[in-house]
């Protein structure tokens, strides 16, 4: 195969990826940079590509980071199963390329404390400086924690998903896919004020400052750890992530289903939501002494 013919099995992959398998667009994005650069490194010949020639792009890419290498791996992976299911190969080379599991790293978070910090460094903001710009943060900030929005929802939320007295909103997530969200008393109208600041025209809740489009996600994140400052914590621990993993870690904590928990996320597999409970320790180790019968015994004896 040619180069041009890489370049046109890649774009074929990758509308399959998009119209049949809803992939998001930056894993749309990922997986064209690391076809194109196999594609590159091999000469134009990916399509062409042999077991033994795919081994040794495994090995020119192994000075990259851990999760990188597991990225592309399985892009060649599904790369060529697709090759192979629409007859443009005969053969999968890539049959040989296990999945890489990786250790998944526990999410970063904040405690209960910490989020308190941040939402009494707000309220003096406010007072200090009342205006459309508190007025905007109170509602980002109410909306990450108190509903786990990723960062890309957040800021692009339509400005129609919130209406007076309606706790919960639609909101198109990875893929697509669409799901509902819990809208607290306090993030409702938050975000209600927020509405009220923005044309009607416009069809987002959080507009650019230029009007075209919506508040990127740069801007949320230093927003975000600028008011990390504020309130004495160290900002390198603030991110809209980092919002999210406390929604999730504090409602695990006070007792919340993990499938609940899974649909409310968007996340497409339960192994995902899982991590979390490996986050919420105190919570486990206080739910292990109230109810393991050693504990009740340990009790007993004192008394």
């Amino acid at each position: 195969m040619t180069e041009l013919a890489d370049s046109r099995t890649i774009a074929l992959f990758l509308d399959m990826m998009a119209a049949e398998r809803g992939a998001s667009a930056n894993t749309l994005a990922a997986y064209a940079r690391d076809l194109a650069d196999a594609s590159r490194r091999l000469g134009g010949r990916l399509g062409a590509a042999e077991p033994s020639e795919l081994a040794g792009l495994l090995g020119q890419w192994m000075g990259l980071a851990p999760a990188s290498v597991a990225r592309r791996r399985s892009a060649l992976r599904q790369f060529f199963a697709f090759l192979h299911a629409e007859g443009l190969r005969d053969s999968n080379p890539a049959l040989q390329l296990a999945p890489q599991k990786l250790a998944r790293p526990l999410p970063r978070t904040l405690s209960v404390a910490e989020v308190d910090c941040l939402f009494e460094a707000l309220a003096a903001l406010e007072a200090e400086s009342p205006g459309p710009r508190t007025v905007r943060l109170r509602a980002l900030v109410e909306l990450l924690y108190g509903s786990g929005l990723r960062a890309s929802e957040l800021v692009g939320l339509p400005r129609a998903a919130i209406r007076p007295g309606q706790p919960y909103a639609i909101v198109r997530g990875k893929g697509g896919r669409e799901r509902l969200v819990p809208v607290s008393e306090k993030a409702l109208a938050a975000a209600l004020l927020q509405q009220a600041l923005v044309p009607k025209p416009c069809p987002f809740l959080f507009p650019a400052r230029s009007g075209a489009g919506h508040l990127s996600r740069v801007a949320l994140f230093q927003q975000l750890r600028a008011l990390a400052a504020r309130a004495g914590l160290d900002p390198a621990r603030v991110s809209p992530h980092v919002l999210r993993h406390a929604f999730a870690t504090h409602m695990l904590a006070r007792g919340a289903d993990l499938r609940v928990l899974q649909t409310l996320l968007g996340h497409a597999s339960i192994a995902t939501t899982e991590i979390y409970t490996h986050v919420a320790t105190d919570h486990l180790v206080e739910a292990v002494s109230r109810g393991h019968p050693l504990a009740r015994m340990a009790r007993q004896d004192a008394s």
